[in-house]
């Protein structure tokens, strides 16, 4: 197959099957790894539930990432099954985060907002590279659908924890991290249903 994406890139076709994609993947995959590790220490120094919630993030885009280059060139089915199940760990852990989220309105600690805001824009930062990877290949099958769709939620869920941090710094209150951490569940849960809803599409089709 030639490496690149011609015409299939801008439609539901394009199952991911070049050289070029596959590295992309792979570069992907060891920034969202790295990121994991920093955001989540950082959320424990500077007890940030959004910090947290987003490192859960890059954590599972770290899985989706890795899934997706396992299932490349498989069957249609498989694929979808992949995507599927890659849906409904979102849902699992925007349900995760909103739990976490409500404890932590009932133990209040302010978070160490230049942490918050500092780290947030170093994730950003890694998130845009992971976005400008992948414009190219933003549609595609419900797999590679799910990629995309994780990459530019984690640069939209910087962006809320960076506000997060300022707004904890200028009200002096743990609201802002509270409600940046409802909103990256939410993220989480939108993204789920649009690639359970594909998956299952993809799945009929074919089974039809």
């Amino acid at each position: 197959m030639a490496d690149n994406c011609g015409d299939s890139c801008g439609n539901q076709s394009f199952d991911g099957m070049t050289q070029t994609y596959k590295r992309i993947l792979w570069i992907i995959v060891a920034i969202n790894g790295v990121m994991f590790c920093v955001e989540i220490i950082a959320g424990f120094l500077a007890d940030s539930t959004a910090l947290k919630a987003d490192a859960l993030d890059f954590l599972g885009d770290t899985a989706t990432y890795g899934i997706t280059l396992l299932v490349l060139g498989k069957s249609l089915e498989l694929r979808a099954k992949a995507a599927l199940l890659k849906g409904l760990s979102l849902g699992a852990m925007a349900l995760f985060v909103l739990c976490f989220t409500l404890y932590r309105t009932i133990v209040i600690g302010e978070p160490e907002p230049m942490t918050m805001s500092g780290i947030g824009v170093l994730a950003f930062i890694a998130n845009m590279i992971s976005v400008f990877l992948l414009l190219k290949y933003r549609e595609g099958d419900s797999n590679i659908k799910s990629v995309w769709l994780c990459s530019r939620n984690d640069a939209i869920g910087n962006i809320a924890v960076i506000l997060a941090g300022l707004g904890v710094f200028a009200s002096g209150t743990v609201w802002p991290d509270i409600v940046v951490a409802f909103i990256i569940a939410g993220l989480f849960m939108h993204s789920s249903v649009k690639i359970i809803l594909q998956a299952r599409k993809e799945l009929k089709e074919s089974r039809s």
